[in-house]
């Protein structure tokens, strides 16, 4: 058999033919493309792939309690190693339990392959048991699908697929493949070669052009700022960033998604910004004369409302895909191709501005408004109990998150100096995803230290896979910081709907017994000065999950804050 090459890579294996069935030929591609694990649940239309998986030496598949859990596992898994995540479930329900974590991939950009069974082809259209357009429906949320109707096509289509989702700008690409489809015998032709559409090929290096227009604006602004995301980490372009952010001195301020693309704890860091980034990166972006803006969507929680964000600037945008630039802002000088080559090729001729009195005035900024909090003697505030948990971690942990009050703090105060250390749901806000992606990440890189932040009540739609954590033997770290709320909503229903608390109060279990009931490690924490001996004892189990659940002030909100819709003029800093 030939060896497995890098997924991404056009030239795919060596060419061959063999007979086997249709399922074993999908194994057969799975060791091509390299996959070495993947998350999955069995069920009939899948029973064939899950038969040929029994054989599979070489593929590890962990067996996850609930799909959605699959989906996030293989987004976390992709995040922090660069592989593509593999996913697998039956027909219906299997796969529309996938769909979250498909919406979620393709909003931040994850490179996943999503396998999912198929009634056979001849009673698709029939409303057969368990049958579901998956193509169809996921058609919106992918950045390609396929159904395999004949046995000859799955060979080229399942290798195709990983290439479509690692190449370029990453995405979910979901193969659907119909019973039937998986039984057939054939003689199967494994291609040397897989070709894409024209339309498929990530664009070529960027514009010579271009690049000298981006270096001359920026080597004449006064005030400019690195406006980064995710899409540095996408390109592995930290350390291109930072060389032209040191040899500049611009500041630089990451989105949630780009966390880690620059260190957080370097002088020229300004932290995360937007709705509830620090305010001095929001007053900086608005004052900026020249914003080069890397890996970004110019996303609305970053911008507010787009006629008031940065209207001093001109902004050098730079974003493989070329559906990104000008869609939000128009750009000055845009810049198709990859954030590492672009940023490879600028940084040697951009003449280092003079940023004297820009630094001066980003000081100022940075010493009126910092990130605080106000720990007391009585209650914890979850701030307190993520600070801890950096300073405990030493600032090394993987971070999974999940979405809500914590996420933001969590982005507030867990610093992060590497890339593919921070992981969470940032387009879709999907629930449910901070604990599946810590899963997968730590599968990924069994020697790190992975922490999931999670609230209580995002945490209870996944809580189930504590068995498979358990199972595998994984020293995750949960951490729940637990306001017996649906926190942010019920911020917003204090600021912005006069206090009608409807329907966000949770009453929760105890989360301690129900870890220990799993077989898991459960600590319950209630007071401040308990906060650091419990981090402590979670970090010397090593043989499973710790879960330390923080029963935290249940009026806090997280601050700053843009209120939705609004510009930075309207920002809310510590509640004033």
């Amino acid at each position: 058999m030939a060896r497995p090459t890098t997924i991404g890579a056009r030239s795919v294996a060596t060419a061959t033919t063999k007979r086997m069935s249709g399922a074993r030929a999908l194994i057969e591609c799975l060791q091509r493309a390299g996959v070495e694990v993947m998350f999955g649940h069995p069920g009939g239309a899948a029973l064939p792939l899950y038969d040929a998986l029994y054989d599979a030496a070489h593929i590890r598949h962990v067996l996850v309690r609930h799909e959605q859990v699959a989906a996030h596992a293989a987004v976390g898994y992709h995040r922090v190693t660069g592989k593509v995540g593999v996913c697998m479930a039956t027909s219906g329900p299997g796969a529309t339990n996938l769909l979250t974590g498909i919406a979620d991939a393709i909003m931040d950009s994850a490179g996943i392959v999503a396998i999912t069974g198929q009634v056979s082809t001849h009673v698709i259209g029939r409303d057969a048991f368990q049958e579901a357009d998956v193509v169809g429906m996921t058609m919106p949320v992918t950045k390609h699908n396929c159904l395999v109707e004949t046995p000859a096509d799955l060979p080229r289509m399942v290798l195709q697929s990983f290439l479509i989702a690692g190449m370029g700008r990453p995405g979910p690409v979901l193969v659907d493949i119909p019973r039937d489809v998986a039984q057939a015998e054939a003689e199967f032709e494994f291609p040397e070669q897989v070709t894409l559409r024209s339309g498929k090929i990530p664009p070529a290096v960027p514009s010579p052009n271009q690049i000298a227009a981006a270096a001359a604006l920026l080597g004449q602004a006064s005030r400019p700022i690195i406006y980064a995301g995710g899409g540095v980490i996408s390109s592995n372009a930290a350390a291109e960033l930072a060389t032209l952010a040191h040899k500049t001195g611009i500041p630089v301020t990451t989105t949630l998604m780009g966390k880690g693309g620059f260190p957080e704890t370097d002088p020229l860091s300004l932290g995360m910004l937007g709705m509830h980034g620090t305010a001095y990166a929001n007053y900086a972006i608005n004052d900026a004369d020249v914003i080069l803006a890397v890996g970004v969507r110019f996303d609305d929680r970053v911008t507010g409302r787009l006629s008031d964000f940065a209207p001093k600037a001109k902004f050098i945008h730079i974003d493989i895909d070329p559906a990104e630039i000008g869609k939000n802002k128009p750009a000055h000088v845009p810049i198709v191709g990859d954030a590492r080559e672009a940023l490879r090729v600028l940084a040697p001729q951009v003449a280092p501005p003079d940023l004297v009195a820009w630094h001066r005035q980003i000081a100022e900024w940075k010493e009126r408004y910092p990130l605080r909090y106000r720990q007391g003697s009585d209650v914890i505030l979850p701030q307190f109990a993520i600070d801890q948990v950096y300073r405990m971690t030493k600032g090394q942990a993987i971070v999974a998150t999940d979405v809500g009050q914590h996420q933001m703090w969590a982005a507030q105060f867990y610093l992060m100096t590497e890339p593919r250390t921070w992981v969470t749901s940032g387009g879709l806000g999907a629930m449910g995803f901070g604990f599946p992606a810590a899963l997968g990440a730590q599968i990924g890189r069994p020697e790190a230290l992975t922490c999931a932040i999670v609230g209580d009540g995002g945490f209870q739609m996944t809580m189930q896979d504590l068995a498979t954590a358990v199972e595998w033997e994984l020293p995750i770290k949960i951490y729940i910081i637990n306001n017996g709320s649906l926190g942010m909503v019920r911020q917003w229903q204090q600021l912005f709907y006069r206090e009608r608390y409807s329907h966000v109060h949770l009453r929760n279990p105890d989360f301690a017994r129900l870890a220990e009931a799993f077989g898991a490690v459960g600590i319950t924490v209630r007071r401040p000065e308990e906060v650091g001996p419990a981090i402590e004892r979670s970090l010397a189990v090593t043989d499973r999950p710790c879960l330390v659940d923080f029963v935290c002030d249940p009026e806090e909100n997280c601050y700053p804050m843009i209120p939705s819709g609004q510009s930075i003029k309207e920002m809310i800093v510590e509640g004033t």
